[in-house]
């Protein structure tokens, strides 16, 4: 599966680059800031190959949304680990509000119901 025309791998090796790229020449990017920033683009690759594959997106998506508040905190976003996951929360929630729009049963309904071996009185 490709996205551009490119391997995800290939996309983030340059994601890789560009960040110390940019480094290199003079913005303040800790290593730690790096390794996150790496984080969030893989997280979104595994989205876009979670939408292209359609399998797994709501997964995909908690996964980006969860690093994407790494990052945030990483840059110095002031959230507690309770605020963190107030977020982290409503996020999957909404995400279970969707998927449930998306998802449907394999067997029609009714087709599951037990037979009793009992007939009924009259």
């Amino acid at each position: 599966m490709k996205i551009l025309g490119r391997e995800p791998a290939v996309l983030l090796g340059f994601v890789a680059v560009l960040v110390k790229l940019v480094a290199a020449f003079g913005v303040e990017v800790s290593g730690e800031q790096q390794a996150v920033i790496n984080a969030v683009a893989a997280a979104a690759v595994g989205v876009a190959l979670a939408a292209m594959a359609n399998d797994g997106l709501g997964a995909a998506l908690l996964g980006f949304i969860q690093a994407a508040i790494a990052l945030a905190v990483g840059f110095g976003l002031d959230w507690s680990a309770e605020q963190q996951a107030v977020v982290l929360s409503v996020a999957a929630g909404f995400v279970a509000m969707w998927d449930r729009t998306q998802v449907t049963a394999p067997v029609p309904a009714g087709a599951g119901k037990p037979v009793s071996p009992v007939s009924p009185v009259s």
